[in-house]
């Protein structure tokens, strides 16, 4: 057997539900672990970045990176990662397209400091105190604290990236096909695959979905998925549901629809689509049965209908807002990272 690759498992701003995904292979970790030595993953090992800072460029093999960029730690780790990997993976959505915590890009900075440290009626804080980048105590000791970012950024806004693996986190099979791309490629069975590939397909969700759909769908009404009995059987579209299946990549076999609950785009967009949320929209637009000219839908009937969705563009970006167009709603004047 060849010598044992080395594999990173590193944090940006994460739930760290991507740390649990890769857990979730189960018994297959040990197939894993036959070929590669976890030799940084904070959440199940204790290290240090110092210890990183003193290997050689290059020597992990393979990095994953999960989480968005949000503060100048996520910034530092993501570079420093990049320097010590040959092999650079956005793994989940956060760190691919910005995920969740991409919608703080909604607000700015200095709302957010202040809805937390003033505004808000559980935090006793009657001198306003906010936390300092620097800070030196009584006692000599000097403190640090990342610095929070005007706005979230995608990794590959920071660093270089090889690979994208979506979701939110990635399912247990596409870990497993990860999985077998490394043994392959350590066994000298196969090459990598080529720079910049999304390990997903490259059809829509729609067309992995196995709900019965007819030739057009159109609605009259915006139902809450909360408060409708759904058919397990019927497109969620054609039901009321706005569902994300038409903007979205295939690939996490459609595991939300068969748990009858819609989908919310956490795969990204597919490679024809500019923008996610733009083209769902479009989507939306077209199924929506308003009176009138064919041509032409009233404004205040397209109002009425938009009264019923809750948080558009919440619903429309949930997961993809620094990668689209719009990137932020509000630009203002801040610190962000520049890419090595």
């Amino acid at each position: 057997m060849p010598e044992k690759i080395k594999l990173a498992l590193a944090q940006g701003a994460t739930c760290s539900g991507c740390d649990i995904a890769v857990l979730d292979l189960d018994v297959d970790l040990l197939r894993l672990f036959e070929v590669a030595d976890l030799t940084f993953a904070p959440l199940v090992a204790d290290g240090k970045y110092a210890d990183v800072e003193a290997m050689q460029d290059g020597e992990i093999t393979i990095c994953l990176f999960h989480g968005a960029i949000r503060n100048s730690e996520n910034a530092h780790v993501a570079k420093l990662l990049r320097r010590k990997s040959k092999i650079m993976v956005a793994y989940g959505v956060c760190a691919a397209f910005g995920g969740i915590p991409g919608l703080a890009n909604v607000t700015s900075k200095e709302k957010i400091l202040k809805t937390v440290y003033e505004d808000t009626a559980t935090t006793v804080n009657p001198d306003h105190t906010r936390p300092q980048t620097k800070y030196t105590s009584p006692e000599g000791h000097a403190l640090e604290l990342p610095e929070l970012y005007e706005e979230v950024l995608m990794l590959s806004d920071v660093v270089d990236v090889d690979y994208i693996i979506p979701a939110c986190p990635p399912t247990r099979e596409m870990n497993m096909k990860l999985l077998q791309v490394v043994l392959d490629f350590v066994n000298g069975k196969a090459p990598l695959p080529p720079k910049g590939t999304i390990l997903a397909l490259a059809k829509t969700m729609c067309d992995e979905c196995d709900r019965k759909r007819p030739d057009k769908v159109v609605i009259d009404e915006i139902k809450s998925v909360d408060y409708t009995k759904l058919d397990p059987t019927k497109c969620f579209l054609e039901q009321g549901i706005l569902c994300l299946g038409p903007a979205t990549r295939a690939g996490c076999d459609a595991k939300c629809m068969k748990a009858n609950m819609p989908c919310r785009g956490c795969m990204g967009p597919t490679d024809a689509v500019i923008d996610q949320g733009a083209s769902m929209l479009s989507a939306f637009a077209s199924i929506m049965k308003t009176s009138g000219s064919d041509h032409l839908i009233p404004e205040e009937q397209i109002e009425k209908l938009m009264e019923k969705m809750r948080d558009p563009l919440g619903t429309f970006y949930r997961f993809t807002l620094p990668k689209s167009l719009l990137r932020k709603v509000v630009h203002e004047k801040g610190t962000s990272p520049k890419k090595d």
